[in-house]
């Protein structure tokens, strides 16, 4: 049986920077929501296609630069 591809990658851009890289099964936009209380503003800009959460996991741990 395949895995789901269920987990998104993710950075959060502030000012053209990306303050925030991170993965999540939820929907970007509740993400984004609560990124933009911490950092008063923002977005979220989705990297790739949604994955496997092991592979979200390795890409997170490689600093989400791939």
């Amino acid at each position: 049986m395949a895995k789901a591809r269920n987990t998104a990658k993710y950075h959060f851009i502030e000012n053209r920077r990306v303050v925030h890289r991170g993965i999540t099964d939820r929907p970007l936009e509740d993400r984004e929501y609560e990124h933009q209380q911490e950092y008063h503003g923002g977005h979220i800009k989705q990297i790739g296609r949604r994955t496997t959460r092991e592979k979200a996991l390795e890409w997170e741990r490689d600093g989400g630069k791939r």
